[in-house]
């Protein structure tokens, strides 16, 4: 069973930074890719950045040029930096990653406060 396990969430005021973690159960090089998606109350859960065996990422619209998305392979862990946060950015934010199948994480809350 592959396990992905999120953490950094917290409550944090607008303007502010926080570092999300994803710890991965076995190598991350096995994954052709991972990422991180966000589900706010009554909204989708939808894409924030993703980050390809190779390197590449792409990102959302809304956080192009404030929140950073990386890799350690060395920890296995999967990261996202996010800056300049915005109370729009409040959500539950889950990491994934590809095998033959996509697993998920269990989710962090990010809260943003104005």
């Amino acid at each position: 069973q592959v396990q992905l396990v999120e953490s950094g969430g917290d409550l944090v005021q607008a303007g502010g930074s926080l570092r999300l973690s994803c710890a991965a159960g076995i190598s991350i090089f096995s994954f052709t890719a991972m990422g991180w998606y966000r589900q706010a109350p009554g909204k989708q859960r939808e894409l924030v950045a993703a980050i390809t065996s190779t390197g590449s990422t792409n990102y959302a619209d809304p956080v192009k040029g404030r929140f950073t998305i990386s890799r350690d392979n060395a920890k296995n862990t999967m990261y996202l930096q996010m800056n300049s946060l915005k109370p729009e950015d409040t959500a539950v934010y889950y990491c994934n990653g590809r095998l033959s199948r996509v697993y998920w994480g269990q989710g962090t809350q990010v809260t943003v406060s104005s």
